[in-house]
This record gives structure tokens, C-alpha cells and sequence, in this order.
């Protein structure tokens, strides 16, 4: 029986598949995209039903407060999640940000109410991340920095999946010599950066898959 794959996040994950009318395009053009394909291509006849649920400007806490009806509802057997950069950036442009703590508790909350509910769902954290480029000042990767640590530390205790994002897209900027062949303005990834991320995301999640 084929796997139901759920992605959540913000505009990082959304990548337009909410401005789209298309059913061709409800996953968006971005990292859950690509992934699909790649999954679709290799189980043909067999292929895992792929559900994109990232809305752009979403913080932690509004993770939260739509999570049943956009997770649990959806009952997913595998459920990525790939939230943070909003939490900073949010703070920065507006003081609507989540501090640390809030963001660690709250993150905590949306992984004992999904294994609550589905004890079965194999969880997918990801790294949140940014390139000092763009919009992206030296005090956002400080505390990009941190939210690393809190997603890094939840998936070693609860002994998830772990996707190292901002070491394999820190690579490849090192290596294309410009950060903004990865990511457009330090958050958003381009093209060759969701691609970078498909390839971080299946390797990772290999196990689950």
C-alpha cells in the first residue's frame, strides 16, 4: 500500500501552491515538487500520495493552531516539518516574532500531539536555515543558529529523521561562490536550491520512505 507524505511549513514549503489553480501544480514548484517526482518516478505503480499543506509567513504557533485540520485530519504516514526562519524574521520586520523558548515548546506540542494521535507517523524534522545574503543580516543567522539546535536536539530525543539543510545549502553557496545562486534573499530558495534540498531530503529520509 502506497505511503500518504505530508509536508508542512511556511513559504519555503508552500512555494506557490496556494496562489495556484491548478491541480497540476498543488504541491507548489518548490522542494515537496521535486521530491514527489522523484518518488513517483521510482514507485510507479505503486506511488505515495504527496500532500504540500506549507502556507507562507507561517510561524510555529501557526503551525499550531491549524495543525489538526492541515495534519492529523490527513492522517500522514510519514510528516516533514520544516519551520523557523518566520519566527526571526517576523521579530526583525515587526516584533511578531518567537522567541527560543516559545519556539522550542510549542515544536515540542506539535510533535506530542502528532505522536498522540498518530503513533504510527514516521516524523521528518528539518533544519531551518538562511545564507547572509539578501534580507538576511549577521543577527538572523545568530539566531537561526539557535532554532537549529532546539530542531536538531527534538529529533535526537524523539529519535526522528534529522535534515541537515543549512550544512548542504551552506556547502553548495561556498562551492557556487554566491549565496544567492541558492538562495535568492538569504530565506528563499532558488530552483537549484530546492533541488539541493530534494536530494538533502531523500537521503535523509530514506529510512521512512
Amino acid at each position: 500500500m502506497s505511503k500518504t507524505i505530508l509536508f508542512q511549513g511556511d513559504s519555503i514549503t508552500d512555494c506557490g501552491r496556494t496562489c495556484s489553480q491548478d491541480p497540476s501544480t498543488s504541491l507548489g514548484m518548490g522542494y515537496p515538487f521535486f521530491i514527489s517526482a522523484r518518488l513517483q518516478a521510482d514507485h510507479l505503480g505503486a506511488e505515495p500520495v504527496v500532500i504540500n499543506r506549507g502556507i507562507s509567513g507561517n510561524r510555529v504557533v501557526d503551525l499550531y493552531a491549524r495543525w489538526k485540520i492541515d495534519t492529523l485530519n490527513l492522517n500522514p504516514d510519514v510528516l516533514s516539518i520544516l519551520i523557523g526562519v518566520n519566527d526571526t524574521w517576523h521579530e526583525f520586520a515587526s516584533g511578531n516574532g518567537v522567541e527560543i523558548p516559545r519556539y522550542a515548546e510549542f515544536y515540542r506540542k506539535l510533535i506530542d500531539w502528532t505522536l498522540e494521535k498518530l503513533p504510527k507517523c514516521s516524523l521528518v524534522l528539518c533544519e531551518p536555515f538562511v545564507l547572509e545574503t539578501g534580507v538576511v543580516a549577521p543577527a538572523w543567522v545568530v539566531e537561526i543558529n539557535e532554532r537549529r539546535k532546539v530542531v536538531k536536539a527534538l529529533a535526537e530525543e524523539y529519535e526522528t529523521v534529522f535534515v541537515p539543510f543549512q550544512s548542504v545549502l551552506s556547502e553548495a553557496a561556498a562551492k557556487a561562490g554566491d549565496p544567492a545562486k541558492i538562495l535568492g534573499d538569504g530565506v528563499h530558495p532558488t530552483p537549484c536550491g530546492h533541488q539541493i534540498m530534494a536530494d538533502a531530503w531523500l537521503k535523509a529520509a530514506a529510512c521512512v520512505l
